[in-house]
């Protein structure tokens, strides 16, 4: 017995892009070349880096490779991209660099920039995503990733397909 799949709806990664300035720490959202949206982010407290295990932001040309989290609570602790079913306290301080809510993991695009041996930012698991510190969004206080508002991850998440790209600056 031969089962005909329905096409599914692609949608055009190119009508979006993300820029995050690490300067201003801020992620801007364009679509179709048109600015959209603004949305204060916190990127590493350790600066700028593409090496392993520095816990640094990585610069350069990435997308958006995966979308986790599509209906999770907001709050919900995610531990290696899987919701522990645990909801974070949210403006607590925390030992541990809580991952919450929402991720979009990222994929380097660029080889021997943020993309290979030593340097691979879809290995190093750099991704966007919520958090329970909201109240340091605005200044550098990740372990690399970009670190959104929970209402803000949910409402970006729900606005970019996957293959978006992710251009990340100093």
């Amino acid at each position: 017995m031969i089962v005909k799949r329905k096409k599914r709806k692609i949608h055009q990664a190119g009508n979006f892009q993300i820029f995050i300035s690490i300067a201003d720490q801020k992620l801007y959202l364009h679509k179709k070349g048109k600015l959209i949206k603004t949305y204060r982010v916190s990127t590493s407290k350790y600066g700028i880096g593409n090496k392993n295990n520095s816990f640094k932001t990585p610069l350069g040309k990435h997308m958006i490779c995966s979308k986790i989290g599509r209906k999770a609570r907001l709050g919900s602790i995610f531990r290696n991209r899987r919701n522990t079913k645990k909801i974070a306290k949210i403006g607590s301080d925390f030992d541990k660099d809580l991952i919450t809510t929402r991720i979009l993991r990222l994929q380097g695009l660029a080889q021997t920039e943020n993309k290979g041996k030593g340097i691979d930012t879809f290995s190093r698991c750099i991704y966007i995503h919520g958090t329970a510190e909201e109240h340091l969004i605005g200044k550098p206080a990740s372990h690399g990733c970009i670190r959104m508002k929970n209402r803000d991850i949910i409402e970006l998440f729900a606005l970019v397909p996957r293959s978006t790209v992710v251009i990340i600056e100093d």
